[in-house]
């Protein structure tokens, strides 16, 4: 049982089920159906779940239109659909953390990448959801009610020190990359692992630079404040940040996911540069999800916060893309404005990957 940066232990999978049993109750009780105010926010405004990986349907060996048909019950218009190279050579360390337990084979990761490719070919063929690779194309989505999908990947440890797979990738339809995961690479640190580079590397800034030329978004999600500082140095474009919260976070408790919030300097690193974060739905109930995101709001402003849930296997606020509608509701009925909730929504990010696709 996993959760973004930890196999749960099953003390901890009681609680975050709990919660999530929490999270129903709550939203149930903010509304049996969403107000017309909710659906005429979401009629608007073209939303983007900045990460997920789709309730574990990313890992799966067959395709489905369930995905686009959670998102359509839920009027959400976009994911950002992830894929995780490193998945099979990652599990529990000894202080229960996801880390390393095998050292890859020579190409390994690479083919595994691939092989994922070739499955996101194949959710878009046969699942019922279109792959979108310009803003343009988003919007024409949202305007003609197609479920969209951007194309993502969690990490960057396919490259084998081999920089023209960026191109390879932007070729087959990827516009978002982590630079990393839970596995030592070399491009720079990550939050849950021993630090080795100090930041960003001499190979992780020419990372940067080809991304920056491609058009590509990088997501600094699991990097350390030490390397999104450097990234942020090294890039011309503004960054992602597509899951996390506030480091500390009142509205989330005490959490095994401490070691992937981010401070208050982390936050305001990535917004300075035009940058966007998402917060996670890891939270208990809805009101708590909506009170993680003003507890961003206050630290960076509402034109740098999004939504990036992490969907996947493991409980949390919004499992099913059918509740959408009730965070949008929690939202509005917190004081945030329609306007506020729809750039949180999508706008923020549609802004960021408009400047990112710009020629350098």
């Amino acid at each position: 049982m996993c959760i973004c940066g930890r196999l749960l232990s099953r003390r901890d999978w009681l609680t975050m089920t709990m919660a999530s049993a929490a999270a129903l109750a709550d939203s149930e009780a903010l509304a049996e159906e969403s107000s017309a105010d909710v659906y005429a926010v979401l009629r608007t405004a073209v939303s983007v779940d900045l990460h997920t990986h789709a309730a574990g349907m990313i890992f799966a060996a067959g395709v489905s239109d369930k995905l686009a048909a959670g998102m359509r019950a839920g009027n959400l218009s976009a994911v950002c659909l992830a894929h995780v190279p490193d998945g099979p050579v990652i599990g529990r360390r000894a202080d229960g953390v996801l880390g390393l337990t095998r050292q890859p084979e020579p190409g390994e990761l690479y083919k595994g990448h691939m092989r994922r490719l070739d499955w996101v070919d194949r959710l878009v063929s046969q699942g019922g959801i279109r792959r979108v690779v310009t803003v343009a194309e988003l919007q024409d989505a949202k305007a003609k009610g197609d479920p969209a999908m951007i194309q993502d990947v969690e990490g960057c440890d396919f490259l084998d020190a081999k920089l023209e797979r960026l191109e390879e990738a932007f070729k087959r339809g990827i516009r978002i990359v982590q630079l990393v995961h839970y596995i030592p690479n070399d491009i720079g640190d990550f939050q849950t692992g021993e630090v080795v580079h100090n930041g960003l590397t001499e190979f992780g800034a020419k990372v940067v630079r080809e991304l920056n030329r491609l058009g590509v978004v990088i997501d600094v999600a699991h990097a350390t404040e030490a390397m999104t500082r450097d990234v942020a140095k090294a890039t011309s474009k503004p960054l992602l940040l597509s899951h996390a919260a506030l480091q500390g976070s009142r509205a989330m408790g005490e959490s095994p996911l401490a070691a992937r919030q981010i401070s208050q300097q982390h936050a305001r690193m990535v917004a300075a540069g035009g940058g966007v974060i998402g917060i996670w739905h890891f939270f208990p109930g809805i009101a708590r999800y909506v009170q993680g995101i003003r507890e961003m709001v206050d630290v960076v402003g509402v034109e740098h916060v999004g939504v990036g849930t992490d969907q996947q296997t493991s409980p949390g606020t919004l499992q099913d893309y059918a509740a959408f509608p009730r965070l949008v509701d929690g939202m509005l009925k917190s004081g945030f404005s329609a306007e506020d909730v729809g750039k949180m929504l999508g706008g923020n990010f549609l802004r960021l990957w408009q400047d990112v696709s710009r020629p350098a």
